[in-house]
This record gives C-alpha cells, sequence and structure tokens, in this order.
C-alpha cells in the first residue's frame, strides 16, 4: 500500500480543518501566524494527496499502516494494543503511533512472533515482540458492541 493510511473519520476531519484554514477571514493578521497557517494548509494538502482512506492493507499478519498492532515490551512484560497511522488517525479507543516514530519505525515490515528493538529519546533500548497485527476494519468490527 502506497501513501498514506487514514481512517475515513480522519479524512473528513482533515478536509474540515482544510475548509477552515482556507476560510475567507480565516487570514492571519500577525506574520508569523500567517505562516503557519500556510505550513499547515501545505501539510494537509500533501496529505490528503497521498491519501489511502479506510482500505484495509491484507490480514496478513505484517506490521504496516492502517494495522492494530499488539506488543509486549520484553523488558518488563507489559502488553500494549495501537494503531499504527497518523496521530491525525485517532480512534478514540486505540492509541495511535506513527509509522515515522521511533516504534513505528521498528515495527513496520514485522511479522507475528518477531522481536525488534528502538531507541527512545533518553538512549535507552526497547525491546519489543509483535504479538499480533489485524487490519483496522477487522479489528473495529470485532471490537464493536453487538448490535451495533
Amino acid at each position: 500500500m502506497s501513501g498514506v493510511w487514514l481512517t475515513p473519520q480522519a479524512h473528513e476531519r482533515l478536509r474540515a480543518e482544510l475548509s477552515t484554514l482556507l476560510a475567507p477571514g480565516a487570514v492571519a493578521e500577525e506574520p508569523e501566524a500567517g505562516r503557519r497557517r500556510a505550513a499547515r494548509v501545505r501539510e494537509i494538502r500533501e496529505l490528503l494527496a497521498t491519501a489511502v482512506v479506510g482500505e484495509d492493507p491484507p490480514n496478513d499478519g505484517v506490521a504496516e499502516p492502517g494495522m492494530v498492532l499488539t506488543v509486549r515490551y520484553d523488558d518488563t512484560g507489559d502488553e500494549e494494543t495501537f494503531l499504527l497511522g497518523l496521530r491525525d488517525a485517532e480512534d478514540n479507543d486505540l492509541e495511535v503511533y506513527s509509522p515515522a516514530s521511533p516504534l513505528g519505525t521498528a515495527l513496520t515490515g514485522t511479522r507475528r512472533g518477531e522481536q525488534r528493538a528502538y531507541r527512545v529519546p533518553n538512549g535507552a533500548t526497547v525491546r519489543v515482540t509483535l504479538l499480533d497485527a489485524v487490519p483496522y476494519g477487522r479489528h473495529r468490527a470485532s471490537s464493536a458492541p453487538a448490535g451495533s
């Protein structure tokens, strides 16, 4: 899958934000605010131009954007489940890690049962094992309350 993976909700939020930023009267009066606004407009346009919206990756157990990952932090035994996607693709029930984050970079391409290591900002090395990787849509369907 090429491009940036987004949930339909995140895609709609970005489109709405772009409309707001481009609306008449949205021009910032101070130059610095105007530069920030222009930079955000460029960022959103680039995201939307490359967006893959709601298209689940294959259910092959490989970590990639659009997958809900469950990992075990090997030093502590703690487990965490999160969406590998853009921060703008937040889900109320899931933490979101960017594929460009240290954890996301380490896990992308990993298969179930494989271990990876990455460095955190303080220089420590963290080891994680990928326990599960399922497409976002399949995760959402399996976690939906009965009757919805």
